[in-house]
């Protein structure tokens, strides 16, 4: 255990750039290895080659899209928040979630293409597996965002308070970017466990735990139509790396553009506060909207509701929303860069 923390404390002493070199490779890693077990699984295939490389471009396309849910993003923005106000470098938060999330799917695949029946009752709605493995997923990633909602709507309160004083000419204190006061402090003892981004691995995998995604389902029947059609087992398991590929890729450079969005509010305060605000307000606001969307999907499955307002709830799709918060954030950090290159006025 001492040799694997001194392991953890040496990567977190390298520099920015080295660490996210690593991050990169590893997701590099796992296209290359999807790649190699399609080229082996079609190497002297009996089916054709075509019906094999479409199935895995089909699965890292849904990787891609899947990224862009808004749990996913409301999840690793708001926990790259987190990290920054606690003046860490979270380089890998997006890798972390991506990865735990994607080990849920690799590891249902793998149980489809060994022939496990079980997982195909753990996909049908309706069964007992499949209300448990999603009210935990629910569940978690509920109260998760709702925490981090909580959290960083704390650190928004005291950075818009910061602005405003700024603008009457009053100093600006490094701490103004940092969660502080009763909300803060009720939601240290949750989130103390979540001290670095490698922790964010067990809540991607919890949150992949519900198999509650058009995407995921899909992938899963994917194989296991392919697997009855002929395709060979080690072309099949490049299916659920080709996802995990995509989606690492999507989240990991999600998860480093907001680092560096919220970074960027530490080198000019002054200048840089509102902007900070304004993003970290975009993001509390997503983690307790989708935080609401996913406990009301909670309830409604858990005590079998039948009201129409977590019916309404619990059927949103996450899908299209999240490209818009992608939008929304976009257009702040172009205002922000378009508001930095104006003269300062003395």
């Amino acid at each position: 255990m001492t040799s694997i923390a001194a392991l953890y404390r040496g990567r977190e002493s390298l520099p920015l750039r080295t660490r996210a070199l690593f991050t990169f490779g590893a997701v590099a890693a796992l296209h290359a290895a999807a790649v190699v077990l399609l080229l082996a699984g079609n190497t002297g295939a009996a089916a054709p080659q075509a019906l094999s490389w479409g199935l895995v471009l089909t699965a890292y396309l849904a990787g891609v899209k899947h990224s862009y849910d808004w749990d996913h993003l409301a999840a690793i923005d708001n926990s790259t928040r987190k990290f920054v106000a606690q003046q860490q470098d979270p380089v890998s938060v997006g890798f972390a979630f991506s990865l735990g999330h994607s080990s849920v799917v690799t590891l249902a695949g793998v149980l489809v293409i060994a022939g496990a029946s079980a997982v195909g009752g753990l996909m049908q709605d309706g069964t007992a597996g499949n209300l448990v493995l999603g009210l935990i997923g629910s569940g978690v990633s509920g109260l998760f965002l709702l925490a981090m909602g909580l959290f960083n709507g704390s650190a928004f309160a005291r950075s818009a308070a910061a602005v405003r004083r700024s603008r009457n000419g009053a100093a600006i204190d490094p701490r103004d970017l940092e969660p502080q006061g009763l909300v803060a402090r009720i939601l240290a003892r949750p989130l103390a466990r979540v001290r670095r981004p490698r922790n964010i691995y067990v809540i991607g995998f919890l949150f992949g735990l519900g198999f509650d995604t058009a995407t995921t389902i899909g992938l899963l029947m994917m194989t296991t139509a392919a697997s009855l059609g002929g395709v060979h087992p080690l072309a099949l398991l490049a299916l659920p790396l080709a996802f995990a590929a995509a989606m690492t890729l999507c989240d990991s450079v999600n998860g480093m553009a907001m680092m560096r969005m919220y970074r960027s509010a530490l080198g000019d305060p002054r200048r840089r506060l509102g902007f900070n605000a304004a993003v970290t307000g975009i993001s509390a606001i997503s983690a307790l909207f989708i935080a609401g969307i996913t406990l009301a999907g909670f309830f409604h499955a858990a005590f079998s509701l039948d009201d129409p307002v977590t019916g309404w709830l619990s059927s949103i799709d996450l899908g299209e929303a999240g490209l818009l918060l992608v939008a929304l954030l976009l257009a702040v950090w172009g205002g922000a860069a378009l508001a930095s290159r104006q003269p300062r006025n003395n």
